[in-house]
């Protein structure tokens, strides 16, 4: 470690090193000259042991670019592992804490790249498979092409697809919102579902966005709750409202209340449930561009529920 290394400002660190060089050149020429050494002995001298004495006092300074520089090049391959020492409080020691945080954040966004592109995958191929089978059988002559079953598979690749555009597109915050005031009764007009709630309670968001979040809720608790009554409930909530999704279904398994708005997660993971796992992603997404918030608890007995925080409108 640099014996500077306890100094948090570079440029204090530069100036100790400048007034180094010259103490260790003018003492170096007064012991030259003591001895009798000629001028440009003496000045060989001094320039030989001021270079010495600045290198091994500022040998920290540039330790923390190099390492850098050789991180930079292993992340521009693709090992998003890499890490460099922070020997120093001052602007070098800043940017090299700098530099772990951003190399941090792009390996989470590179495993979740992957990630979503194995899970995408995943997604795809039990739709491609059934159809591929089904257009064998039919060619040779095996079976019958089922056209409901194939149009059915096409349709489910064509929903995953646009819940994919939808997702990356509200991610990246290029979803604009037509906000306005409106009843809270529009989130759940045309289902067949209780709704408690005040008769003057008022939103302020996108309506079509917010009904899209409750259609996810309702179908989400339908299709892990089937036949269990599923009621919705708002309620003023300081300047917003909130507003729960309750069924009575077999409830979150331990650990799984946030994972559930992961892409692709399962509730359930030891059975097959229908549904891409991309509708609570993307309800979470709609939900934080209105400025508000989407949480999953558990409830006693048994069961789950959904909670908004939305904004309100006075």
């Amino acid at each position: 470690m640099s014996p500077l290394a306890r100094i948090a400002s570079l440029k204090l660190k530069l100036g100790l090193v400048i007034v180094l060089a010259i103490i260790v050149t003018l003492a170096t020429m007064v012991v030259a000259a003591k001895l009798g050494l000629r001028l440009r002995w003496g000045a060989l001298a001094a320039l030989v042991l001021s270079l010495v004495s600045v290198q091994l006092v500022a040998r920290g300074l540039t330790s923390p670019l190099r390492a850098m520089a050789r991180a930079a090049e292993a992340m521009a391959r693709g090992e998003h592992g890499q890490r460099v020492p922070e020997t120093s409080r001052d602007e070098v020691g800043q940017l090299a804490a700098a530099f772990n945080v951003m190399a941090a954040e792009l390996e989470t966004l590179d495993r979740a790249r992957r990630d979503l592109v194995a899970d995408a995958a995943h997604e795809l191929r039990t739709p491609i498979s059934a159809l591929r089978a089904a257009l064998e059988n039919a060619v040779d002559g095996v079976q019958p092409a089922d056209l409901p079953a194939l149009l059915a598979q096409v349709e489910r690749l064509g929903r995953l697809a646009d819940q994919l555009l939808d997702l990356s597109a509200l991610e990246a915050g290029a979803v604009a919102l037509r906000r306005r005031p409106f009843p809270v009764g529009e989130l759940v007009a045309g289902r067949d579902v209780a709704l408690e709630a005040p008769a003057d309670l008022l939103l302020h968001g996108d309506a079509d966005r917010l009904l899209q979040v409750v259609d996810n809720l309702l179908e989400n608790a339908a299709r892990h709750a089937p036949g269990s009554p599923v009621v919705v409930r708002a309620q003023p909530a300081g300047d917003g409202v909130r507003v729960e999704v309750e069924d009575r279904g077999p409830g979150l398994p331990p650990g799984d209340a946030e994972r559930l708005f992961d892409r692709f997660a399962r509730a359930d993971r030891s059975r097959t449930v229908a549904g891409s796992g991309l509708g609570l992603a993307i309800s979470r997404s709609i939900v934080e561009l209105h400025g508000g918030a989407l949480r999953a608890e558990p409830v006693a007995p048994h069961g789950c529920r959904m909670v908004l925080e939305l904004p309100g409108a006075r």
